[in-house]
């Protein structure tokens, strides 16, 4: 049972490791550059025998390669370096031995493999190693002039870099080049020794990285380590899941999520559907809901002679005129607020029981914003309150709407008295 358990667990966090794995996505980057060096070099070997020898290592180098990285890590590169070996053997005249190299390399980024980028976004280290050929010219006042002979050779080095931007780096390029079975010496003699490498060539030099292509940095300097890619993952996610926070709050608070709500402020109360419209069968612009309100208030004319007018419903036409009956409205809304719908269930209980009784509805608005607005909104207020008493039955022509614009009865400065003139009045005839 314990190993079954012990085998489960494996097989699970192997499986979540490479669920993991699969789920962060490398950064692209670019994988050709172009390298130029300038150095110098010096060619040790090899001399004649029992021949007093030197070189310096101050001769001229030139030095192009261009590389592609295969990965992050690891890449190939095909460069050439050529100079002139200056040399003389002692009391002798200077010779200048031209010395070309070409050859190609596999390159390992030991920065990435390192994890330099954990500590350092400037500071890199590249290894290469590789074969190629040599080809020595002697001078015309060699020993064997004008003589010239092309090698295989073996080569590696090390090159620091330092990241200028996302395009140059400066690089400084150490290596040591080997050429095998090299008949001619640097002197210009045959070399009647036998060795493994037959002649040894150092060089260092220092120059430019120039990188190409459409993503934004190199192989060089791209940081694609697993916890580089993970912390990218993390954030992403908190990013996704504050998103999704966003997406499911429900301002209107109607039980639908706002990035699923087609209608963003729904009348507080209403019945949606699963989009977030109110329900609206007839289509007619008012809420079902709304409508149902009045309607379970509707009554026939002899139920009204007998019960209402003992309940009060003469005192609604009095009432109504002294501008005591009103429907109220939000700031710059033509939505009634809900508490309102009181009043106009009075205004509709008294023309079902009065059929010749007509109405005038007045719209008004606060003293905030433009005249000429304000006017519009008085009166597109007073044509929703119109709306909602035909909808309930009423027929048309006992009713007319007109806006009174501005009431600046009120201090303009009272929010709450602001409340009280955003209405719409009913005068009963």
């Amino acid at each position: 049972m314990k190993k079954i358990t012990l085998l489960t667990f494996i097989l699970s966090a192997f499986s979540l490791s490479s669920y993991a794995q699969e789920g962060m996505t490398t950064q692209d980057y670019n994988k050709f550059s172009i390298d130029l060096g300038l150095g110098v070099a010096k060619a040790s070997t090899p001399v004649s025998e029992n021949i007093p020898f030197y070189t310096v290592m101050e001769d001229l180098a030139f030095e192009l390669g261009a590389r592609y990285m295969l990965n992050d890590k690891f890449g190939f590169k095909v460069s050439g370096l050529y100079f002139e070996s200056t040399n003389a053997a002692v009391n002798g005249p200077e010779r200048n031995t031209e010395i070309f190299r070409a050859n190609l390399e596999g390159v390992a980024n030991l920065g990435n493999l390192l994890g330099f980028r954990e500590f350092t976004q400037r500071f890199n280290l590249l290894f290469h190693a590789g074969a190629g050929i040599t080809n020595i010219g002697l001078p015309a006042n060699a020993a064997a002039a004008n003589q010239s002979e092309t090698n295989l050779n073996f080569m590696g080095g090390i090159t620091p870099q330092i990241k200028l931007s996302d395009r140059f780096a400066i690089n400084v390029d150490l290596s040591v080049i080997g050429t095998l079975d090299q008949n001619l010496t640097l002197d210009g003699f045959n070399n009647g020794q036998t060795q493994n490498f037959d002649g040894m060539i150092a060089t260092a030099t220092a120059g430019l990285s120039i990188y190409f292509g459409d993503h934004e940095r190199h192989a060089d300097w791209v940081d694609n380590s697993p916890k580089k890619l993970f912390g990218d993952r993390v954030a992403e996610l908190e990013n996704e899941l504050a998103q999704i926070q966003r997406d499911l709050q429900d301002t209107d608070k109607d039980g639908v999520a706002d990035y699923l709500d087609r209608e963003p402020n729904t009348t507080s109360g209403v019945a949606v559907n699963t989009k977030g419209e109110s329900i609206d069968r007839n289509q007619n612009g008012i809420p079902d809901e709304l409508e149902q309100s009045l309607e379970k208030m509707y009554v026939t004319k002899e139920y009204a002679e007998e019960t209402y007018y003992a309940a009060g419903v003469e005192g609604v036409k009095p009432d109504a005129n002294d501008d005591l009956i009103n429907v109220y409205f939000r700031f710059d809304s033509t939505q009634p607020e809900y508490y309102s719908l009181d009043a106009i269930n009075q205004i509709v209980k008294y023309m079902r029981a009065h059929p010749d009784a007509e109405a005038v509805l007045t719209g008004y608005a606060d003293q905030i914003g433009n005249t000429e607005y304000n006017r519009k909104l008085s009166e597109d207020r007073a044509k929703k309150v119109y709306d909602i008493v035909i909808a309930t039955g009423i027929d048309a022509s006992r009713l007319s709407y007109k806006g009174g614009g501005v009431d600046s009865s009120v201090d303009k400065d009272s929010e709450e008295a602001r409340q009280i003139v955003r209405r719409v009045s009913f005068e009963l005839k």
